[in-house]
């Protein structure tokens, strides 16, 4: 079966039937940050909201240092609902991409699709909101797109009090969860050598220590 993105994989590649572990493959995979604005924010906890934009900011940051494109999402009506805060749009660089979206599922938007296509990345790291609604129908759109998704479980969030429900069913889909400082270390670890390793060094740089290893 072709997924609509025009890219090849099979049922065992998402994990469906599979004991394989499954790790990320910073060279193979994308970022997606859901709808992360001000009128979802109002919403959450007041003490949470710093912390949100702080470390949505941080994890652009980690994904834009490995070369990890970045595709935002934005829910209209935009004048409506805002843009993306300061604290995260001043981190994006020339592999982000922001688009508008009518949908829940990010996947449902023609523009979107069509660069997903583009991209030929078979993962997708995903954080945003709300947890119970664009992030679920977004993941599960991915999944049924073929793409092995990763949702950083610490950098969701909701309007909602209880999302269990919606982390459960995304689990059960395929969606792997992991933590921000989990994804850091094992970005980290993925290159070969490590931090310190001169290829790493070569490709990409001296890795930027203000870059925290996890959620505060």
């Amino acid at each position: 079966m072709i997924p609509k993105t025009g890219l090849r994989f099979s049922r065992s590649a998402r994990g469906k039937g599979s004991t394989a572990t499954r790790r990320i493959a910073p060279d193979d995979c994308l970022g997606a940050i859901i709808d992360v604005q001000e009128f979802f924010l109002a919403q959450a906890d007041k003490r949470l909201r710093p912390r949100i934009t702080s470390s949505t900011g941080d994890l652009v940051r980690l994904l834009g240092y490995f070369k990890i494109p970045l595709l935002v999402t934005l829910e209209r009506p935009v004048a409506r609902k805002g843009g993306l805060p300061a604290e995260i749009a001043g981190h994006l660089g020339e592999t982000s991409n922001v688009f508008e979206k009518d949908f829940f599922d990010l996947t449902k938007e023609g523009r979107i699709r069509n660069h997903l296509r583009r991209l030929k990345k078979r993962q997708v790291i995903v954080a945003g909101c709300e947890t119970d609604v664009c992030v679920l129908q977004s993941c599960l759109g991915l999944i049924g797109l073929g793409y092995e998704v990763f949702l950083v479980e610490d950098l969701v969030f909701s309007s909602a009090g209880e999302v269990d429900a919606a982390i459960a069913r995304m689990r059960a889909e395929g969606a792997v969860l992991l933590t921000y400082k989990s994804l850091y270390y094992e970005l980290i670890e993925a290159v070969e050598g490590g931090r310190h390793a001169q290829q790493m060094l070569a490709r990409l740089g001296p890795f930027p220590d203000e870059i925290p290893d996890s959620v505060e």
